[in-house]
């Protein structure tokens, strides 16, 4: 059953790689819990406790306000295909902005994505598998393309806009870091 790990194994990273879809958990000490589903290429393992996503402009963004909060991060992947399996990446995260030299030297390791917002780098303290025998098998069909669609059809000074009127904030009114003038 569940089994209690320091660190990614190569096994764990190739599985992580080929996942469609991981859960961001967050919650600051106050206010809601949050559970965001993630897809698109957008998360990297760059070592055995270190993973990053990049973070897209969306209708909210709670991750980023619970981080300047309280920084616990549990990232979750399960398995939809082939051998059952759950894998909980349990750690602490930080949020960078475009503005910011991290930011810069991460976001090379993403295809080029409009709406990019931020990204997160978590480093990972405990990583837990379970079983998932109890996840159904499902079918991947394809990428949605929505959101890039949306981005594109904005433009940066529309996006930096929205972004202003949605981004700002949690749904608990704490601060999310992006730039609200």
């Amino acid at each position: 059953m569940a089994k209690l790990l320091k660190e990614l194994t190569s096994e764990l990273q190739e599985f992580i790689q080929q996942q469609k879809v991981f859960f961001v958990g967050t919650a600051a000490n106050e206010g809601r819990v949050n559970i965001s589903p993630k897809g698109m290429d957008t998360l990297r393992v760059t070592d055995s406790n270190t993973v990053i996503w990049l973070n897209l402009t969306g209708s909210g963004n709670e991750t980023a306000a619970h981080l300047l909060k309280n920084n616990r991060m549990t990232i979750m992947f399960c398995s939809f295909e082939g051998k059952p399996l759950i894998l909980r990446l349990y750690g602490n995260a930080k949020t960078f902005h475009p503005s910011e030299q991290k930011y810069q030297e991460y976001i090379s390791l993403f295809p080029e994505t409009p709406g990019s917002r931020q990204i997160i780098e978590m480093h990972v303290d405990l990583v837990q598998t379970s079983c998932g025998y109890a996840v159904p098998f499902m079918d991947f069909k394809e990428e949605r393309t929505q959101l890039n669609t949306w981005a594109q059809k904005q433009g940066e000074e529309r996006l930096d806009k929205y972004r202003k009127e949605k981004n700002v904030s949690s749904i608990d009114g704490f601060e999310t870091g992006l730039p609200n003038e």
